[in-house]
């Protein structure tokens, strides 16, 4: 018979310490997000008000909804900055610490460089280059196991897109080169 109130608990190896410093606690992340949303708001707000936010005979113009749009966007990143800034609960919450950002980092940096190395090498050079990279360093794989996995996918997409659907996809130098 089994004992339901066992807990079993595996420790993750590459988990963040437990003490590392703070970067951002909640109120800052509200707060900025909050501003960043404003911005939005009211750009969006003024190319709608400008491009015509009214309503003519046929109807409305084409920056009508838009326009009001971007006031209940306005409207909720106000009432964010004001729960935010009244709120002591989030003044001393941890929102990121240094560790977990780094986490967060490994992730976002290679994928930002795949986004610029599509651009010059095409989707397919690009995808290889991801996941083989992110396969042996975040993964700590074999370089053979992930140079293998990244070419047989990259070659099943290539395959599925571009030949089996013909889909127009991002191409680089060496797909010109094999003539694609």
């Amino acid at each position: 018979m089994s004992n339901t109130d066992i807990e079993i608990v595996v420790e993750d190896p590459s988990a963040p310490e437990a003490d590392s410093p703070q970067v951002a606690s909640v109120r800052a992340v509200d707060v900025v997000v909050c501003l960043l949303l404003l911005a939005l708001a009211l750009t969006l707000g003024y190319d709608n008000w400008r491009t015509g936010a009214g309503w003519e005979t046929t109807g409305p113009q084409s920056g009508y909804f838009p326009f009001y749009l971007s006031i209940i966007l306005g409207g909720a990143s106000l009432y964010g900055l004001v729960a935010a800034f009244l709120s002591r609960k989030e003044a001393s919450e941890v929102f990121v610490t240094r560790a977990q950002l780094r986490r967060v980092m490994a992730v976002l940096v290679p994928t930002v460089l795949f986004c610029l190395a599509m651009q010059f090498l095409g989707l397919y050079v690009a995808s290889f280059l991801l996941i083989a990279g992110f396969m042996r360093m975040v993964g700590k794989i074999a370089l053979w196991k992930s140079l293998l996995t990244a070419f047989v996918f990259t070659a099943v997409m290539f395959v599925t897109f571009d030949i089996a659907f013909d889909v127009i996809m991002p191409k680089g130098p060496l797909e010109a080169a094999l003539g694609r």
